[in-house]
């Protein structure tokens, strides 16, 4: 397997589908603004939306994808797809239990998530209803989670990186024909996140079979395989999600002021395409792999896997969280500066954007460095890890909330995720696990380096193209492709003349296996 090329295959579906998601954005930006309908919409959006991100986009994979590809390679393919249904029968028997619960618990949930709601009783209303309408979709996406995973585990990275695309029609499909329908937009995009989960599931389930993985439904049993799954699965899942869930403490924080809910969600949206694309798919393929050349014990081909993933996560990272910060405004005004989103929003969501990008490499480096514990079956260790984060957060966003607002939200997020990549990174050196090779320690400062006057030549080309945002839609798309398309190019020009990566480089990384 290629790891880069793989990682590729990963990031160019994600960066399709986040596109996608944009669309879908911009458009319910234009229906819902940020009024009370709006932000009850995204509290109940937050709600499936976190465990999408935590279960399809690879912290399901952390417990699976090791014990699955053991039965695999030790056992053949019967006892590995036996040990898939007997995990499919018993998380469906909790995820039925959970949903229900969680439906007939919504009121006294929505205290906990949005404690700043109770004081309009109609949005607390309206959250509590479009939250019930789309908590479904939690029981499809944790499904598909476990489809995915096999997947992966055969090298069919595909399937699981298209899924999240189905998403993004499904809820642009309701936008444009079941909106216009209703007295209430929140309540049509509720039903259409819903559906997008019945219709990813087919969409893998379909894949399953074409790759000859037909999964049976059976009784649940709780066999020691299963057992060790679900022990090795709950803090991995905790770990791979702490992005999320600190995501989730900023939101019911941000609960508190109005206006904050939406303008902390639409600059997430934004950070969140280059943490899919570059972070998320490296992490989703590096695992596999890893996995792979510890079972063979090649000690020498994971630690050169896992140098690389840091240094392409970089190269590729550094750059975008330094552009997201230079173009913040003009990103964030080209993109939903429209209909019932003015010109204040603007300036608080790309504010928010901006302390957000300060921690995207710690985002990406937390995907990276997680596989390296889950591959050898220790997904403890970043579940401690990713306590501390959380307590991080909490303390930091309370201590900033009530002197700078949202922004202190934001800023506590950024610190706990450095914190994170910080704890994950030093813990893997000091086990002996990962150790910075010459390469990544000659070309990460280079990287930094080129990253700068990319910042550098960004900022000018937008004062210099200032005016021509002011002139319409069209005109300012144009602009913002502009910067972004000479940014790139400075950057890797930079990049060729320094030595941070050259183009011979690059195209070798996608020919070795």
């Amino acid at each position: 397997m290629n790891l880069v090329r793989s990682a590729a295959t990963v990031g160019g579906t994600t960066l399709i589908s986040r596109l996608l998601g944009f669309l879908r954005d911009v458009m319910v930006a234009a229906a819902l603004g940020t009024g009370p309908i709006a932000d009850a919409f995204f509290v109940a959006f937050r709600f499936p939306n976190m465990f999408r991100s935590i279960f399809a986009e690879g912290a399901f994979n952390s417990a699976f994808v090791p014990l699955f590809a053991k039965r695999l390679e030790g056992e053949g393919e019967n006892a590995a797809r036996r040990f898939a249904e007997d995990a499919l029968a018993v998380l469906l028997v909790a995820l039925l239990v959970l949903t229900v619960a969680a439906e007939l618990a919504m009121p006294w949930l929505m205290l906990v998530f949005a404690p700043g709601f109770s004081q309009d009783p109609q949005k607390f209303a309206w959250a509590v209803e479009f939250t019930r309408i789309a908590f479904p979709y939690l029981l499809f996406i944790s499904l598909t989670a476990l489809q995915s995973a096999i997947l992966n585990s055969l090298g069919r990275f595909f399937p699981g990186a298209a899924a999240p695309v189905m998403l993004n029609v499904t809820m642009i499909l309701a936008i444009l024909f079941l909106v216009p329908l209703t007295d209430n937009p929140g309540r049509a995009l509720s039903w259409g996140v819903a559906a997008a989960g019945v219709v990813q599931f087919v969409w893998l389930t379909v894949s399953l079979w074409r790759a000859g993985m037909v999964l049976r439904l059976r009784l649940p049993k709780l066999t020691p395989d299963v057992h060790r799954l679900f022990r090795l699965g709950v803090p991995g899942v905790i770990a791979g999600g702490i992005t999320q869930v600190n995501l989730t403490i900023g939101t019911m924080i941000a609960s508190l002021q109005a206006g904050a809910v939406s303008w902390l969600y639409y600059a997430d949206r934004i950070y969140q395409l280059p943490l899919a694309v570059i972070g998320i798919a490296i992490g989703i393929v590096l695992l596999p792999e890893l996995s792979r050349r510890l079972r063979a014990e090649d000690a020498e081909g994971a630690s050169w896997s896992q140098n690389r993933a840091v240094e392409f996560s970089m190269l590729l990272t550094v750059p975008a969280a330094t552009g997201a910060a230079v173009l913040a405004f003009d990103i964030i005004r080209v993109l939903f500066e429209r209909g019932a989103f003015a010109r204040a929003d603007t300036e608080a969501t790309a504010l928010a954007l901006v302390i957000y990008a300060v921690g995207l490499p710690a985002f990406v480096l937390i995907k990276v460095f997680q596989p390296a514990f889950f591959a050898r079956e220790d997904t403890k260790t970043p579940l401690r890890f990713a306590a501390i984060s959380i307590a991080v957060n909490i303390a930091t966003s309370f201590a900033l909330f009530f002197s700078f607002g949202f922004a202190g939200i934001a800023t506590g997020t950024t610190l706990a995720a450095w914190v994170n990549a910080g704890q994950l990174g030093t813990r893997l050196y000091r086990r002996g696990e990962f150790a910075p090779d010459t390469q990544l320690l000659r070309r990460l400062p280079l990287t930094l380096l080129a990253s700068a006057g990319m910042g550098v030549a960004l900022w000018f080309g937008a004062a210099a193209l200032a005016p021509f945002f002011e002139n319409g839609l069209l005109v300012s798309i144009a602009a913002l492709f502009a910067l972004i398309a000479g940014g790139v190019l400075v950057y890797f020009l930079l990049c060729e003349v320094t030595g941070a990566s050259r183009l011979r480089d690059l195209r070798s990384a996608f020919t070795r296996r």
